[in-house]
């Protein structure tokens, strides 16, 4: 079964580097291809070169994480789609034959979340050890460092999100996943390592970053998803105005940021906007989220 590895890059060629040389391990290439799409970065467009077994796509215009992956996933061929971070490996050699085994146990599994071993590592051994162990069990959705996704569910979907750039867009795939009746599984056997360093980017204050485009994200879910979306979305904003915006200047600056984004961004989000029934709604959220580390 021919599968493709599927990832976004945007400033990290050394990470993006590291990531391929791994995969090349692990994938047959008459069976498997991998495809990576560029999103406005210069800089790593001078590595193409030394990855001439990849399929590479670029973008002039940076368009963010989720409409780059919109755009990169209907050129892959392989019946099964693997998307990874630009910084995020597979763990294990029988990777591919476990992601397979799994699918081939229900026609009505459509994702495979897998775990994600968080941290630098020395080798990939160690990452292993570190690692959760449990039973697989039906999620809500997955996170972006590390799935598998089957090929002609997501091509039934709208795909991950044009209306969001980053921080929330696997929730809106999900539950259109889980509205067409089909289900998400984590499973903690298969695992990739996520080579953050977490320390250094919360000194770099990614979690202002992070806090601004979640709200917003969270905000745009509701109002394309919900039927009645008003009372969860200001549930939502005062949630974090109360624990963030007056505890902190930069909190309080992210926070008003979000807002004018979303009112501006308000038509662009009522054209998408596609009610889930009920039922699929109850069902997403009666589900067990993934476990992040």
């Amino acid at each position: 079964m021919k599968i493709s590895f599927l990832i976004v890059t945007r400033h990290r060629p050394e990470e993006l580097s590291f990531t391929l040389n791994k995969l090349k391990q692990l994938i047959q290439p008459e069976i498997h291809e991998v495809l990576v799409f560029i999103d406005a970065c210069p800089e790593t467009e001078r590595i193409v070169s030394e990855f001439p077994w990849v399929k590479w796509y670029t973008s002039g215009v940076q368009l963010g994480a989720s409409p780059a992956r919109n755009k990169l996933y209907p050129y892959a061929v392989g019946e099964i789609w693997i998307g990874l971070d630009d910084d995020a490996h597979p763990l294990g050699t029988d990777f591919i034959d476990q992601v397979l085994s799994r699918f081939r146990e229900s026609e009505k599994t459509a994702i495979i979340a897998f775990q994600e071993v968080r941290g630098m590592f020395n080798n990939d051994q160690i990452a292993i050890e570190t690692a959760r162990e449990g039973n697989a069990f039906y999620a809500s959705e997955f996170v972006g460092c590390g799935f598998a996704i089957r090929k002609d569910i997501y091509l039934q979907t709208n795909g991950f999100p044009i209306w969001m750039d980053i921080y929330g867009e696997e929730s809106a795939l999900s539950l259109e996943v889980i509205d067409l009746g089909y289900d998400i599984i984590y499973d903690y056997s298969i695992m990739v390592n996520h080579r953050k360093d977490v320390v250094k980017r919360t000194l770099e204050n990614k979690n202002y970053y992070r806090f601004e485009k979640q709200l917003v994200n969270v905000v745009k879910f509701y109002l394309v998803y919900y039927k009645q979306p008003t009372y969860l979305i200001f549930r939502a904003v005062f949630h974090n105005f109360k624990k963030y915006a007056i505890t902190d200047f930069t909190y309080l600056r992210r926070f008003l940021k979000a807002i004018f984004a979303l009112i501006i961004s308000l038509p662009d989000t009522l054209s998408h906007r596609n009610p889930m029934d009920d039922s699929s709604i109850k069902r997403f959220r009666s589900l067990k989220a993934p476990l992040y580390q």
